[in-house]
């Protein structure tokens, strides 16, 4: 079977992007692809926050719109919401970020289909629909309340990241750890919380600390959405091979991502991302490895989503078999959203 085949055949899924925010910011632009705009909503939380944001010239806006999904053969994406810069209004912007994109949804006629279980990925790429996962960077979106905790997954919300860089009321970032600190008394609540409802707790970001305490709370699997092996770059958002091992222990996965500067300082390149991959699949085994792109925040390697089938045909070519290609595109993180989401 050859890589185009391969990769329209198997499921897809990337575990991170910020295209939400990047829409909004682009001039309240529909996720369809066109170039609509969509003026009443200008006035949300992220709008006044964040303000207008112009792409550098010669770079298309938006790297992953559900045009540009659907080219790329991506099934379903996980949408996050990072609410690190919207101090005190850490709610607010969550759900100011979800509203646009469902009213995105509504408005232009899209037919994405927002993931609340994970058959409902495999249902999506029967019908040839994109899925839609919603996800938040930063635990402060609960405002401390587990009562809030609840009323997100009720809306949708499936996946969480522990923090974004610095400490949250859960546990330290990275940017921010501290020698021998795991997670606060209401990050253990909130993972055990997480387990109970069904929702993904999400580990990057977090301080090497805090990874570890986590792996000790959670009941289930988790993931580490979006980073790359830290003894082929040396960067805090990387995981080193002890982290690798553990999260393999603990069923988790890694989305490899397309940030440059998590992938090589000096040369990043296609082959250098693969070689992560290979990495942590001698570490850590092939079921443990995923993609999680960070396009729309950084994932500059791959130009945008329509790109993604060029990691195919280089793990083919690298000499991985069909079925392990497929656990790589999706089939680990399908397994790993049945063992949590349900």
């Amino acid at each position: 079977m050859g890589f185009e085949e391969l990769h329209k055949d198997a499921v897809v899924i990337d575990s991170h992007n910020d295209s939400i925010v990047a829409h909004i910011m682009g001039g309240n632009l529909s996720l369809g692809g066109g170039k609509e705009s969509l003026p009443e909503r200008c006035s949300g939380v992220i709008a006044l926050l964040r303000g207008r944001r112009e792409p550098p010239a010669g770079v298309d806006s938006f790297q992953l719109d559900l045009p540009k999904m659907r080219q790329g053969g991506i099934n379903a994406a996980f949408f996050a919401v990072d609410v690190t810069v919207a101090l005190k209004n850490w709610l607010a912007y969550a759900l100011d970020g979800f509203g646009y994109l469902l009213n995105d949804l509504a408005l232009n006629g899209q037919d994405a289909i927002l993931v609340r279980r994970a058959e409902d990925i495999l249902h999506a790429k029967t019908a040839g629909r994109p899925a839609v996962i919603l996800a938040i960077e930063h635990a402060d979106c609960t405002e401390r309340s587990l009562n809030v905790l609840r009323m997100l997954y009720e809306l949708g919300v499936r996946s969480i990241g522990l923090t974004h860089n610095l400490s949250s009321w859960a546990a330290d970032g990275c940017l921010e750890a501290r020698e021998g600190v795991g997670l606060t008394r209401f990050g253990e609540l909130l993972v055990r919380e997480m387990n109970r409802l069904g929702m993904l707790v999400d580990l990057a970001h977090v301080s090497r600390s805090a990874f570890f305490s986590a792996l000790e709370v959670s009941a289930k699997p988790v993931i580490f959405s979006h980073g790359n092996a830290r003894v082929l770059c040396d960067h805090p958002r990387n995981l080193d091979d002890e982290q690798l091992r553990a999260l393999k222990e603990k069923r988790g996965v890694i989305g490899v991502s397309y940030v440059p500067a998590f992938v090589d300082k000096q040369n990043p390149t296609l082959e250098r991302l693969l070689d992560h991959i290979d990495h942590v699949v001698s570490v850590a085994g092939v079921e443990t490895v995923g993609l999680g792109s960070d396009f729309d925040g950084g994932g500059t390697l791959l130009a945008d989503a329509t790109q993604v089938p060029r990691i195919t045909e280089g793990l083919l070519k690298r000499g991985y078999g069909e079925a392990e290609v497929r656990q790589i595109l999706g089939g680990n993180l399908l397994r790993l959203l049945n063992e949590t989401i349900g």
